[in-house]
């Protein structure tokens, strides 16, 4: 199997390098991976000529290839105003869109205070959502009071015992098996219909007798009572 891992760490040495090494030194111990680092500081500038020219430099086309080959990922950002730095998201952008989709990803990054940790479910985890990726569910996040702090290391053990169950439960699945067609079974044969019985013809529908109705009167032969006859009929007679 093949794992990369990707760091934008700019300093040297670099915690988010650190970082990095420690979570594919733990997958390796769960699984048997080819490891290739890409470190994007030594990138930049081509990454950079890529937006303007449309065509990736040696070691970047490089780069992209091992990603789009590798069997898992391991993604480390330093924490830039709340998000990923621009340079790993610049890596991203120049990689082919269909390049990460369904491939096992763990997440992580680092930052000088613990305030920055919800970045690994507000930036990094959507991002590769989008890329269609499959990111484990624990990601690692490391600030500078973590170094060396109970917590961080067990959080790396699980994070990477995820990735490489991932890792290995993709790379061993067998291809299903073809299932013999079924042969048909002989049709039954087919009883002989009976004979229908001829139908017995219909009388004829007797016309109906045409309904008579009244005429009505015209306007003229109603007879028009005065209103004040009328009430006095309605009065009883002393």
């Amino acid at each position: 199997m093949k794992l990369v891992v990707v760091s934008a760490g700019l300093s040297v040495p670099s915690s988010t390098r650190l970082l990095a090494d420690r979570l594919a030194a733990a997958v390796g111990r769960r699984a048997a991976a080819d490891v290739r680092v890409v470190e994007l500081r030594d990138l930049a500038v081509e990454i950079a000529h890529n937006f303007t020219n449309g065509f990736p430099g040696r070691d970047l086309a490089a780069a992209l290839e091992a990603v789009t080959e590798a069997d898992g990922l391991i993604v480390v950002t330093p924490v830039f105003s709340a998000s990923y730095s621009g340079l790993f998201k610049s890596f991203f952008d120049v990689l082919d869109k269909d390049a990460l989709a369904g491939k096992p990803v763990l997440i992580a990054a680092t930052g000088g205070s613990a305030r920055h940790s919800l970045v690994l479910e507000h930036a990094l985890r959507p991002l590769f959502a989008y890329l269609r990726a499959v990111t484990v569910p624990t990601g690692v996040y490391a600030a500078s009071e973590d170094w060396g702090a109970e917590g961080l290391t067990e959080r790396i053990d699980r994070a990477a015992g995820e990735l490489a169950a991932l890792m290995t439960g993709l790379s061993a699945a067998p291809a299903a098996p073809a299932v013999p067609a079924v042969p048909a079974a002989p049709a039954a044969p087919v009883a002989p219909v009976a004979p229908v019985a001829p139908v017995a013809p219909v009388a004829p529908a007797v016309p109906a007798a045409p309904v008579v109705r009244p005429a009505r009167k015209s306007a003229d032969e109603f007879e028009v009572v005065p209103f004040e006859q009328r009430l006095a009929a309605l009065r009883p007679k002393a």
